[in-house]
């Protein structure tokens, strides 16, 4: 830990629940901001800008902002702008972040005929036929993406249902296999480590989704520190398949101690 050159944070979870800042996460993020150590917060959330998320934070008391931030949907547009320019997409969504999906040609309406189905958080958009519709598209051959295929996330209310559960049923059905933009895929993580300017060897990944956060860095060469907090179950700390997270701390609030900071 004595040479790590950056840092990737989760936020829902291990920032905040349901935006609320938890027990010394902004000590800890103003700690690792003030040692000069670069960091990203990285986040599969689709109900919000990179924006909007910063003001929220920063509204909090996080010394962040907006470019510090990478979202699904920013990766998501990104991917889209480089390898499907210009392409019919087909967006459910719980929450507007047309803001992110600059240079994206969405499509929606009885008429609609994408080439691409993109599914993001999910929420009361989906439901039997918003999911239905999909399958139809996925019956006539356009590709399935997904932000992320979180199966649940925290809130103050407790768990609830992700996107994930239904991307699951959407696969089986038509026959197919989305591709992930979010945690844990390659090129999100990818793109963390090059704003920050380090190689994944130098970095750090805490998160509290020990597969899309943690073993997701921990495969592509990070090392991952799962918090436990969020969405965090006991059985978590057993890993998944015979692999581990490397670390396991208590909260974010201990993460600079991990670090050597204090």
């Amino acid at each position: 830990m004595d040479t790590v050159g950056g840092v990737l944070i989760d936020i829902d979870g291990v920032l905040t629940v349901s935006w609320t800042p938890l027990p010394g996460a902004v000590e800890a993020v103003t700690t690792i901001r003030e040692a000069g150590i670069p960091l990203a917060l990285v986040t599969n959330t689709t109900s919000r800008t990179r924006r909007r998320i910063a003001e929220t934070l920063t509204d909090a008391g996080f010394p962040i902002g907006p470019d510090d931030v990478l979202t699904a949907p920013a990766a998501t547009a990104a991917h889209l702008r480089e390898h499907r320019p210009g392409t019919a997409c087909l967006l459910l969504n719980s929450g507007d972040v047309a803001e992110d999906l600059e240079g994206v040609r969405l499509v929606h309406g009885p008429d609609a005929r994408p080439d691409v189905v993109v599914v993001g958080g999910a929420g009361p958009e989906f439901d039997y036929a918003a999911l239905n519709d999909v399958f139809g598209h996925l019956q006539r051959g356009a590709e399935l993406l997904a932000m992320h295929r979180n199966l649940f996330w925290r809130t103050d209310a407790g768990l609830q249902l992700d996107s994930g559960a239904f991307l699951l049923g959407l696969e089986q059905a038509a026959g197919t296999e989305a591709v992930v933009l979010g945690k844990p895929a390659e090129e999100f993580f990818a793109a963390a480590l090059r704003s920050l300017g380090v190689t994944a060897s130098e970095a750090v990944m805490v998160g509290d989704d020990v597969e899309s956060d943690v073993l997701g860095a921990q495969t592509h060469g990070l090392t991952g520190v799962l918090v436990r907090t969020g969405k965090f179950r006991p059985d978590a700390e057993d890993g998944v398949d015979g692999h581990r997270p490397q670390h396991v701390v208590d909260s974010i609030a201990d993460v600079p101690g991990l670090l050597g900071l204090t």
